[in-house]
């Protein structure tokens, strides 16, 4: 039997009733009904802040130059993160898998889940210098990502008029995800949404759940390499100007 996982899933959608939670509560309950404990994070109902600024923290590090990694740093080493972030920060420190769920808008995931990459997997806490992809502080834990598209599976084709969707979501895949040393599963992709009726819906949710499922099956061997991993950072890496 596989042992329990805890799995955190972040759905980014204004809409409580979207497909988009659809999706995040039917692989909650599939996870939870295997004896997993799934946390679903909904970040515009908890008040989640997409923007980055001094309001993300309560320690200063430079009251005259506002140096992201710097202050995260400064955030870190005095936990003093401001209550969004440090709620998230939690959630993620405590899970052995991470599944965001998020529509294409724009070509990108919306700006909400951007914020939270941004705020929530800071300096110190989500990666320092050195410790990146094969040496991330996350390194054997698992994430995956799901998407709901507008467009169709031909648009997105390579001869499609967007364009295959790999290279729309390697930047959250790549260079945030395995950035942190996370072993990354395929995407789950909902082309259509839209256009999709019940039954074509329903097979999503269920298709969905069972790749949510698979990957909470997979070995986990995860560290707590990230409580400690700033000590150890040499402080230039950080405060560099910019």
């Amino acid at each position: 039997m596989t042992a329990q996982r805890n799995i955190l899933i972040v759905v980014a959608h204004p809409e409580a009733k979207s497909f988009n939670h659809a999706m995040a509560h039917a692989a909650a309950r599939t996870l939870q009904e295997a004896g997993h404990k799934a946390i679903v994070s909904d970040l515009y109902a908890e008040g989640f802040r997409a923007d980055i600024g001094r309001h993300d923290m309560s320690s200063i590090a430079d009251a005259d130059h506002f140096h992201i990694q710097a202050e995260q740093a400064e955030a870190t080493r005095q936990n003093a993160f401001a209550d969004d972030i440090a709620r998230e920060q939690s959630r993620v420190a405590e899970a052995d898998n991470i599944i965001l769920q998020f529509p294409l808008w724009w070509g990108a995931p919306p700006a909400i889940l951007k914020g939270w990459l941004e705020r929530v997997l800071a300096y110190g806490f989500g990666y320092v210098d050195g410790r990146r992809f094969d040496a991330g502080l996350f390194l054997g834990r698992r994430a995956m990502l799901s998407v709901t598209t507008g467009g169709t599976p031909a648009r997105f084709a390579e001869d499609g008029v967007y364009g295959p969707i790999g290279p729309i979501l390697m930047p959250i895949q790549r260079l945030a995800l395995e950035y942190m040393g996370f072993d990354v599963s395929p995407p789950y992709v909902a082309h259509g949404v839209p256009r999709s009726d019940d039954d074509e819906r329903q097979a999503h949710l269920d298709a969905f759940a069972a790749a949510a499922l698979k990957m909470a099956e997979l070995p986990v061997n995860r560290t707590d390499d990230y409580r400690t991993a700033l000590d150890m950072a040499p402080e230039a890496a950080w405060s560099r100007p910019g």
